[in-house]
C-alpha cells in the first residue's frame, strides 16, 4: 500500500476536478496533510500469521541500542529511528523487536517511518520496572503493573504495523523459575481481555522463551493450552543451536520441527544467531526453506547493534553505533548476502488451517507447575477495561515490582473471555491519528496554499 498519493482524493474533497487534482505536484503539498503509509495488519490463520490473505514471514533483527543495562526507548527518537531504518532498508527485513518502549512518549514520527519502510514491529510490552520478577511472581502481578502494560496497548494499537505484543521475555529460564509461569500465561490473558474489550484491533499477544533446553517444549505447550481466553496467540523462542557451519540434522533444528509439527498457534525465533563460531547465517536457507515454514513463521536475529565491551554480548551486533555514526560490521554484510540469497517464500509454505490446543503439560521433575490453574486478575485493573488506562508511567516510572500481591486467588477457567464493554472504536493509520480526525481547518488553509500557487503559475 505504499507510494499511494493522497493529494487527488483531498484536492477533490475541497472542491477541485479529478483532472485538475492529479496536476497538482507532490511537493506543493504541506507534509502535514499527507496521510502516513500503512501496512496491511497482520492476524494469526491456524499456525501462520498472514498479511490479508498472503502468508506473512518474520524477517528481521532484535532492535535495542544501548542494550538491556540501558533503558532507551529507540523509537521515542526520530533521529535515531531513521538512522537506523536506512541500515534496515539495506538488509530487507519486515520486522523489528523493541525490548523497552516509553508508555508516556510519542512515537508517531518513528512507526510512520518504519511504516513507510515496509516494517513492522515486535513489541515486549513489559520494561525492567514493570515485569514480572521471576523470583516473586506474585507480589509483582498487581494493578500497577498491569496499567503500564495496558496504557503500552493503548500507544501502539492505533499502529497498523504494530504486529505483535510480548506478554514476557525468558521470565522462565530454568527448572525453579518454571513456578512464574501461571503469572506470565496470566499476563497473556489480560492483555488479550484489555484488547477485545476495548474494541481493538486483535493484536496477537505471546511469549518469548528462552533458549534452554529443560523445559522449551512444556513452556509452549503450557502457553497453548486450556480455554481460549488464556492461550497465546503465538509463541517464540530464542535458539542459538545453529552454530555455522552447521546443517538441518546437527543443529537440532529438524528434531524441534519434529517436536512441533502439530502445534497449532505459529511459532518463530524471536532471537537467533550463534556467536560461538564465525557467524555467516547459513541456517537463513533453511528457516524460509520448504523443511521449516510448515511449522514455523520465520524469526529475528540478535541482534542490531553492538552492546557492551565484554565476550559473548560484546559479539552480537551487526553495527557499531557511535554517538551518530554507524559502522557496518562483518556479520551485516553476512547476513545481507544470505537474506539476499534466500528470498522469502511466495506460497502459504503448507502452514495449518486449523489445530487443536495443547494439553497442558504435568508436573515433573523439570516442571513445577501441576495443572492449569491461572492467578484471577486485581480486581482494581478491570476498572481499566471500561475506563482504559491512562498515560503511561514510561521509563521514569517508580516501578511495580514491589507495590505488593493483588490476585484474590485462583482464576476461573474461561474468566478472562472480552466482554467488549469499552468505548475506544477509532483506529488510526501507521501516523497515529485517529480515523476521525477534522481536516475541516486544515482543508481551508490548503486551499489557499493551492490558490496561490496555481495563480502564480497561470501568471
Amino acid at each position: 500500500m505504499r507510494g499511494s498519493s493522497t493529494i487527488a482524493p483531498l484536492a477533490v474533497a475541497l472542491g477541485a476536478t479529478a483532472a485538475s487534482a492529479s496536476a497538482i505536484p507532490e511537493n506543493l503539498i504541506p507534509t502535514y496533510f499527507k496521510r502516513a503509509s500503512s501496512l496491511p495488519e497482520v492476524t494469526v490463520k491456524g499456525n501462520a500469521f498472514f498479511a490479508g490473505s498472503s502468508r506473512f514471514y518474520i524477517r528481521g533483527v532484535d532492535y535495542q541500542p544501548g542494550g538491556s543495562s540501558d533503558a532507551v526507548d529507540p523509537i521515542a527518537d526520530e533521529a535515531t529511528c531513521k538512522r537506523d531504518i536506512v541500515e534496515f532498508q539495506k538488509l530487507k527485513i519486515n520486522t523489528v523487536r523493541v525490548y523497552t518502549v516509553d508508555n508516556s512518549a510519542n512515537h508517531d514520527a518513528c512507526m510512520t517511518a518504519l511504516a513507510n519502510a515496509g516494517i513492522y514491529l515486535a513489541l515486549d510490552v513489559n520494561t525492567p520496572k514493570y515485569s514480572i520478577n521471576q523470583a516473586s511472581p506474585a507480589d509483582s502481578y498487581n494493578s500497577k503493573y498491569l496499567q503500564s502494560l495496558f496504557a503500552t496497548v493503548d500507544v501502539f494499537q492505533t499502529y497498523s504495523n504494530t504486529l505483535l505484543f510480548f506478554s514476557g521475555n525468558e521470565v522462565i529460564n530454568s527448572i525453579q523459575t518454571t513456578a512464574a509461569a501461571p503469572y506470565v500465561k496470566a499476563v497473556t490473558r489480560d492483555l488479550k481481555q484489555y484488547i477485545g474489550n476495548r474494541k481493538y484491533r486483535p493484536i496477537p499477544v505471546g511469549y518469548s522463551a528462552a533458549d534452554i533446553d529443560d523445559n522449551r517444549v512444556e513452556t509452549a505447550h503450557y502457553m497453548n493450552c486450556g480455554t481460549d481466553d488464556e492461550r497465546s496467540d503465538f509463541f517464540a523462542f530464542n535458539d542459538y543451536s545453529w552454530c555455522d557451519p552447521s546443517t538441518y540434522q546437527t543443529s537440532t533444528w529438524q528434531q524441534k520441527v519434529q517436536v512441533f509439527s502439530n502445534y497449532s498457534i505459529p511459532i518463530f525465533l524471536s532471537e537467533y544467531g550463534c556467536v560461538k563460531t564465525t557467524r555467516k547465517f547459513q541456517e537463513v536457507a533453511t528457516l524460509y526453506g520448504t523443511q521449516m515454514t510448515a511449522v514455523y513463521s520465520g524469526g529475528l536475529v540478535y541482534e542490531y547493534s553492538k552492546e557492551g565491551t565484554t565476550a559473548p554480548q560484546d559479539q552480537y551486533g551487526l553495527v557499531d553505533i557511535n554517538g551518530n555514526s554507524v559502522s557496518e560490521q562483518t556479520d551485516f554484510k553476512s547476513l545481507q548476502s544470505a537474506f539476499q540469497d534466500t528470498p522469502l517464500p511466495t506460497d502459504d509454505g503448507g502452514y495449518k488451517s486449523t489445530g487443536s490446543p495443547s494439553i497442558c503439560p504435568t508436573k515433573s521433575s523439570t516442571w513445577l507447575i501441576n495443572g492449569d490453574g491461572l492467578p484471577a486478575m486485581p480486581p482494581k485493573a478491570s476498572a481499566f477495561f471500561q475506563n482504559g488506562a491512562g498515560k503511561g508511567p514510561g521509563l521514569s516510572g517508580s516501578g511495580s515490582q514491589d507495590a505488593g500481591a493483588e490476585s484474590p486467588g485462583t482464576a476461573t477457567a474461561g474468566s478472562g473471555q472480552a466482554t467488549a464493554t469499552g468505548t475506544s472504536t477509532s483506529k488510526s493509520v501507521a501516523g497515529g491519528r485517529p480515523a476521525d480526525f477534522s481536516m475541516g481547518p486544515l482543508a481551508c488553509g490548503l486551499v489557499v496554499l493551492l490558490s496561490s500557487f496555481l495563480g502564480a503559475t497561470l501568471l
